[in-house]
């Protein structure tokens, strides 16, 4: 199955801040949050060091991958630490696993 589209969670080194984003490149993004935590700090993921990949999901259309980002966004962050739990169990870095 190919995946245009990616829902992914980062966090900081410490794991205390979480970001829920969308991206059709995750590698590509997950630089761009670094670099952006490294220099201008402009976003929430710069600003709080969100450049580790701690889960994600794929989707074929845009529409759903929309979705599926608002509705973790709502959620409170116990159910968000449970998904990630269930996906990485010892929430390890993926961004070297990721293509």
């Amino acid at each position: 199955m190919f995946h245009a589209y990616f829902v992914y969670i980062t966090t900081n080194e410490n794991k205390t801040t979480l970001y829920i984003g969308i991206t059709n490149n995750i590698q590509k993004r997950l630089s761009q949050h670094y670099f952006d935590s490294q220099n201008a700090k402009k976003s929430f993921a710069g600003k709080y060091n969100c450049y580790y990949l701690v889960y994600y999901e794929g989707f074929e259309d845009i529409e759903t991958a929309i979705q599926r980002e608002k509705e973790l966004k709502k959620w409170r962050r116990e159910k968000k630490n449970k998904l990630i739990t269930s996906f990485n169990p010892d929430w390890e870095f993926l961004n070297h696993q990721v293509i």
